[in-house]
């Protein structure tokens, strides 16, 4: 199966911007719906973004606006631009895949592979 890496993670203040990237190996991404959840300390897994095979992307409303989820499948790779990043964003993140029948795209149990996630803390 597909084998996720993510990167990107760190320790940032209020208002400054990451990139997150999650790489694939094993399987091309061509055809696969690809999304990123993130998980706060002391809570579950929640759903941040996602973007189909076609390019139509789905977020969160509290990260609309701020982050963007693209892909180039050329490269194997998912990203996660997040800017204006506030407290609330601290979490580990998390890449997630599917070969393409996640109906849900928001629930993390239709996601068939994940990487080992990155932490992102945002300081106030």
């Amino acid at each position: 199966q597909v084998q996720l890496v993510e990167t990107g993670g760190g320790l940032v203040q209020a208002g400054d911007s990451l990139r997150l990237s999650c790489v694939g190996s094993g399987r091309a991404f061509d055809s696969y719906i690809l999304a990123w959840f993130y998980q706060p300390p002391g809570k579950e897994r929640e759903f941040v973004a996602a973007i189909r095979w076609s390019g139509r992307t789905y977020y969160r409303p509290s990260v609309e606006g701020r982050f963007t989820i693209s892909r180039d499948n050329a490269k194997n790779t998912v990203y996660l631009q997040m800017n204006n990043l506030k407290p609330d964003d601290t979490g580990i993140y998390y890449c997630a895949a599917d070969r393409g029948g996640v109906v849900e795209h928001a629930d993390p149990n239709e996601y068939t592979s994940w990487g080992q996630g990155t932490q992102v803390t945002v300081s106030s």
